[in-house]
């Protein structure tokens, strides 16, 4: 009976110190408890929540505001700070296919979704990635006022005059010698007998539509047909076609056209 009741004094003896010690931890590990994570102001000047990368933030953060100007501003008066950075690790295919961008301005409304701009410099900005890599797409088909396409398929506006000079080639050609004149893509032209003609072009025109015109200078009505020889040779006959004297057969002028 006599240890019982020591044992009894001895636990309530402690008990106030105990219940002590309890609320001093509590008060110590509280602030460092709730220090990290969602439901804690941002500080400035730090990473947040913390710079461990295990206790980033699991919930979207949100800041929402009813104002004429912007809901937030970020800005730097550094000479060469930036205003923002925003990293992701998002996959490929963008929200089309459930992979949020690194950024995404949507407008709900009727008005632009985004502006670009800088006050001087020659550059307003940049678009870098793999070489083979679409810079952007679109599925907007309006005019893009003001812009200036340097190149269209990896061609500049040159390559392009030149490619569709070359598929639209033509040749004139005197009926009493067979001299090749002005020309897009022939290299040559002879007169083979009387209204003959073999006119060489420098490429392959095979699956090319062919045209002869007479240039008549007369009154006597003229044709002129062509055929393809090989590869590259057109042979063009002209004819007269009316009275005088005979018809059939004649020297005469033509302007040839090859269209690839």
């Amino acid at each position: 009976m006599r240890s019982r009741i020591r044992n009894i004094f001895r636990i309530r003896a402690h008990g106030p110190w105990i219940l002590a010690s309890a609320l001093l931890v509590a008060l110590l590990v509280a602030p460092f408890a709730g220090a990290f994570g969602e439901g804690n102001a941002v500080r400035g000047g730090a990473r947040n929540p913390s710079s461990d990368a295990r206790r980033a933030y699991s919930k979207e953060t949100q800041i929402i505001a009813n104002v004429s100007t912007y809901g937030t501003r970020q800005s730097n008066k550094s000479n060469n700070g930036g205003g923002a950075v925003y990293g992701c690790r998002s996959g490929a295919g963008g929200t089309p296919k459930g992979n949020e961008p690194c950024l995404r301005a949507s407008n709900l409304s009727n008005g632009r979704a985004f502006e670009f701009n800088t006050n001087s410099g020659t550059e307003v900005g940049a678009i870098t990635g793999p070489a083979n890599a679409a810079p952007f797409t679109t599925t907007a088909k309006g005019v893009a006022t003001g812009l200036n396409a340097d190149q269209v398929d990896g061609k500049n506006a040159s390559d392009i005059v030149a490619d569709a000079q070359a598929s639209n080639m033509f040749a004139t050609v005197t009926g009493t010698t067979g001299a090749l004149g002005s020309n897009r893509g022939a290299t040559s032209s002879s007169r083979t007998s009387a209204g003959v003609y073999s006119v060489v072009f420098g490429s392959d025109i095979s699956k090319c539509s062919r045209t002869a015109t007479v240039a008549t200078s007369g009154t006597d009505p003229a044709t002129a047909t062509t055929d393809l020889t090989g590869t590259s040779t057109v042979i063009v006959r002209t004819f007269d076609i009316a009275p005088a004297p005979t018809p059939g057969p004649a020297d005469q002028s033509f302007n040839l056209t090859v269209t690839c």
